[in-house]
């Protein structure tokens, strides 16, 4: 039975917790709600496992710092024999609007450090990422405050649909696969 590895973005600690840059592990804690487990401290990750549908899931939340991401990633692939194509890797995405879920199966790291750190360790762009839009809203020269910030009252009122949506892809993308997953989802 092949196996799949989601593993969601973030930064460790509790400065970053509700943060734009943490939206990775945002999803991956619903997706631990709704589907009954929890996370424990393992080795460069804190890890939770089920299965859909029989198929299980290893959840991923890299201790590594989001710049660091792909040695945690490499490291549970490994470990658990996961093939590339069974990878995803859930980020935060400015050049889309608040909320816009997009996924994709290879391209490029689009400047977003976590991103790029996985791809020089896997040595490739092909691995499925799944980018939940948190928008652009934020002065010249303020990037780095904007996505280490706080969501505001708005984007916290939308958070609870925009989460159960982006479980419903997880969900989607083990199951039936990207392409179905990414006609369904994608701008959505």
């Amino acid at each position: 039975m092949k196996k799949f590895l989601v593993a969601g973005l973030g930064n460790i600690g509790a400065d970053y917790q509700d943060t734009r840059h943490n939206i990775g592990f945002q999803v991956l804690d619903r997706l631990a709600e709704e589907n009954g487990f929890s996370f424990e401290s393992g080795r460069l990750a804190d890890v939770g496992i089920f299965k859909l549908k029989g198929r299980p899931v290893i959840c991923l939340k890299p201790a590594t710092y989001m710049n660091r991401s792909g040695k945690a990633i490499r490291y549970w692939m490994d470990r658990e024999k996961i093939p590339l194509e069974n990878l995803l890797v859930v980020t935060d995405d400015l050049n889309l609007p608040f909320g816009t879920l997009r996924l994709k199966t290879r391209g490029s790291d689009g400047g977003h450090n976590g991103l790029k750190d996985i791809q020089q360790v896997l040595g490739t762009q092909q691995y499925s990422r799944f980018r939940f839009g948190i928008g652009s809203d934020y002065p010249q020269g303020k990037q780095v405050d904007f996505v280490l910030g706080s969501w505001d009252e708005e984007e916290r009122k939308g958070m609870p649909e925009r989460l159960e949506r982006s479980v419903e892809l997880i969900r989607s993308f083990v199951l039936a696969g990207p392409s179905r997953t990414m006609n369904v989802f994608n701008g959505t």
